[in-house]
């Protein structure tokens, strides 16, 4: 029986993804804050550079619940990938030491 919420697609259909110079250069972000509402969330990547007090939004991501949660999938996935190829991924035990809240609930990565 097939899944009504994820139908089958066909093997044989492609999406043409056009991709500009300009996005293709990529944007650096090493900040992300993650607000969400019921029916919506949004990241933002942020730039935040050492002994500036001012960080700056570089993108900001707006997409569906599911979406957001197909994203989280993906990005596990990706992760486990990549450290079954170059090894463990360590992170630092302490985040930023400032307020990160900019109005409702919100998530940091």
């Amino acid at each position: 029986m097939e899944d009504e919420k994820f139908p089958k697609q066909n093997p044989d259909q492609q999406i043409n993804v056009e991709l500009s110079e300009e996005v293709a250069e990529g944007v650096y972000s090493n900040l992300a804050m993650i607000a969400h509402s019921n029916s919506e969330f949004v990241i933002d990547f942020i730039r935040l550079m050492p002994g500036v007090p001012k960080a700056k939004v570089k993108s900001r991501i707006i997409m569906t619940p599911d979406h957001a949660k197909r994203l989280l999938a993906a990005l596990k996935d990706n992760i486990s990938k990549y450290e079954q190829a170059f090894g463990k991924i360590e992170t630092g035990s302490e985040g930023p030491n400032f307020p990160l809240n900019f109005g409702g609930t919100f998530g940091e990565a």
